[in-house]
């Protein structure tokens, strides 16, 4: 079997690393080919696009990055054809990943779509295209199977993938004193975003909102988790890097989080968070409009309740995070006890282990099927 997989994100990625590995291991002989990342390539993929020059967000950025991504969908149109796969795998990434299956439709190559585009959040009018055009749809949220097979979309609920992650090799003590840090102190943990364009806008606050803690507690230290491909700039000394995002999260007190993928990590690992994001003016006035859910949090959207605070566009300031960062940074205060036990109930809701190794099995009988 030869696949061709479509990642166009740093969490993209990484699924598609652990779905080559699943697969692999029941088809010892099957190739790998397409768009993603280093992980995906450690996995033995060869990579056409690499996410780097693919991961763009928000309406304006997406406008300034048209002609770029026109020429990227004819190319990778082109190469399908050329490379005649057995099957299509693609993962998350709507945005091109639909109109890529629109496309390529008439060669009557199998698609399956991994990480289901979020459309019951917004742009719902997408499910007409996943109706037509994809052949496989896996979820990996509890709620969705229901939703989409209500809307005459056969899903396959398969569990989520934070369901699958390893313990941690390292412990506390010993991480704290690779860093440098006192255990007798809390640690703020510092999440800004993993595209460039999001760093931009949130890490000036992000410093704002140091700078402002450090003057209620000088005892706090400050730990950020950074993608090796982004810039942080000013980073302070004492604000120490970490490129492993996971480990910022499992040894946090508490972290500050751009929404996205981070704010249900951080809920895995138990580090109580407040979620942020600032968008770039017409993408703010265009979702406001057209988002159809209550909470940009995937911890409140899946218990359908507000469990951590949310700080979108005029009310991220420096004034509003550092005041909710105060509380969650006192290990026994009640807001940090309400938001634990809220985080016990998301994780029993992703399911079980097994994921990467549910969802191959799915796309191998799906092939065999056809």
């Amino acid at each position: 079997m030869k696949y061709f997989i479509i990642a166009g994100e740093p969490s993209g990625d990484l699924h598609g690393a652990h779905l080559i590995r699943a697969i692999k291991l029941l088809q010892s002989d099957a190739t790998f080919i397409g768009h993603g990342g280093n992980k995906m390539s450690n996995e033995g993929m060869l990579i056409i696009e690499h996410i780097d020059t693919l991961s763009i967000m928000g309406f304006t950025e997406v406008l300034k990055h048209l002609p770029k991504m026109l020429k990227i969908m004819g190319e990778t149109i082109k190469t399908i054809q050329i490379e005649k796969p057995d099957r299509i795998i693609l993962i998350d990434y709507p945005g091109f990943n639909l109109r890529l299956a629109k496309n390529v439709h008439h060669l009557n190559i199998p698609i399956t779509y991994f990480i289901l585009p979020q459309v019951w959040a917004w742009k719902e009018n997408r499910v007409k295209t996943i109706n037509k055009f994809i052949d496989q749809s896996l979820c990996i949220f509890p709620f969705e199977q229901e939703w989409f097979e209500s809307r005459g979309i056969p899903a396959n609920y398969v569990g989520h993938p934070f369901a699958d992650r390893p313990p941690l090799k390292v412990s506390k003590k010993s991480y704290y004193n690779t860093v440098g840090f006192s255990t007798e102190q809390p640690v703020l943990t510092l999440l800004p975003g993993s595209r460039q364009q999001e760093i931009d806008r949130h890490w000036p606050i992000y410093l704002d909102v140091v700078e402002r803690l450090k003057q209620t507690n000088d005892q706090i230290q400050f730990l950020v988790g950074k993608s090796p491909h982004i810039k942080l700039e000013p980073c302070p000394d004492y604000i120490k890097t970490e490129p492993d995002a996971r480990l910022a999260m499992a040894f946090g007190t508490a972290a500050i989080t751009a929404s996205g993928t981070a704010t249900l990590e951080c809920a895995v690992e138990d580090i109580p968070l407040i979620v942020c994001y600032k968008f770039s003016a017409l993408s703010w006035l265009i979702i406001k409009h057209a988002t159809k859910v209550k909470y940009a949090s995937m911890v409140n959207l899946i218990l359908n309740r507000e469990i951590v605070s949310e700080y979108l566009q005029s009310n991220m300031t420096p004034k509003n995070l550092s005041s909710a960062l105060i509380p969650l940074l006192k290990t026994k205060s009640a807001e940090r006890k309400v938001m634990l036990d809220g985080f016990n109930e998301v994780r029993r809701s992703l399911g079980l282990p097994g994921v990467y190794d549910r969802a191959a099995q799915a796309i191998i009988a799906s092939s065999r099927q056809k």
